[in-house]
């Protein structure tokens, strides 16, 4: 086995969803870096002339699709499109995704619904209109965004937590029903990832001291620091590759340790 080889992602056509900017956007920039053609999609034409541009000045060939991925009927067109213009989609990462941070008792049912359609809908929905071209080819790589909150509880995030929990056993069925036809599907899991949407619970106090949640976080965390976006690089590109064939219903944590960590004494 050339191991070289096997993380090569040459004429591999790789689908990331929201990656127009954050964890997606470096994501796909692996992909893109491991030899696949990228096509993203985002909402609105604003941000996609920024990611354009941001991918440009990378020197990163991509596609971009104005698209709402809670819409089955604009998924649908968009996945038409893709094959039609770069190929049947080899790799999917489902990236997109939101948090409101409200407390439940605070929250609305509509508000709730909203992170939920976005965080395991969406997915459930770009799956389903990807998988029968990966069928067809007899091979597909599927990578669920899932969260430190698919294992964990914590204050003000209820409906996300339980659309990544749902997304983590989205993945592990759809692992289930379409393995035998070389389909693998696993999640990443980052945990606290510095970035602009991160940003204000890293900023100094008006005192210059740390951020209590930052300081927080830093202490939970064996790595003693955030996460980067970079951070999820590497284990973008093993679980869209062939050397991850025999690796499938699995979340892969990239999260620094927290997750194994009791915690320092007190």
């Amino acid at each position: 086995m050339d191991i070289q080889k096997s993380f090569s992602l040459e004429g591999k056509v790789a689908l990331v969803t929201g990656a127009a900017y954050g964890i997606g956007f470096a994501m796909a920039e692996a992909l893109a870096q491991a030899g696949a053609r990228i096509a993203f999609n985002c909402r609105s034409q604003e941000h996609m002339d920024k990611a354009l541009a941001a991918y440009a000045e990378k020197g990163i060939e991509v596609k971009g699709y104005i698209c709402d991925v809670t819409d089955e009927a604009q998924v649908t067109q968009m996945v038409a499109d893709i094959e039609k213009e770069l190929g049947v989609i080899d790799i999917l990462v489902n990236n997109a995704g939101i948090i409101k941070r409200i407390p439940m008792h605070e929250m609305s049912a509509e508000e709730f619904r909203q992170v939920v359609d976005i965080d395991l809908n969406a997915p459930f929905i770009v799956a389903k209109a990807v998988i029968p071209g990966m069928m067809k080819k007899g091979h597909g790589k599927i990578i669920n965004v899932c969260s430190m909150m698919s294992e964990l509880g914590r204050e003000t995030v209820s409906a996300y937590a339980a659309a990544k929990g749902g997304l983590k056993m989205l993945t592990r069925n759809i692992a289930s029903e379409y393995g035998q036809y070389n389909i693998q599907c696993n999640g990443i899991g980052p945990g606290y990832i510095a970035t602009p949407q991160t940003a204000p619970l890293r900023e100094k106090q008006p005192d210059g001291s740390q951020h209590p949640f930052d300081k927080f976080i830093v202490g939970k965390t064996p790595a003693a620091r955030w996460g980067t976006p970079e951070d999820l690089m590497g284990p973008t590109v093993f679980l869209a590759s062939e050397a991850s064939d025999f690796v499938n219903g699995h979340i892969l944590y990239v999260d620094g340790g927290i997750l194994a960590y009791i915690g320092k004494q007190p």
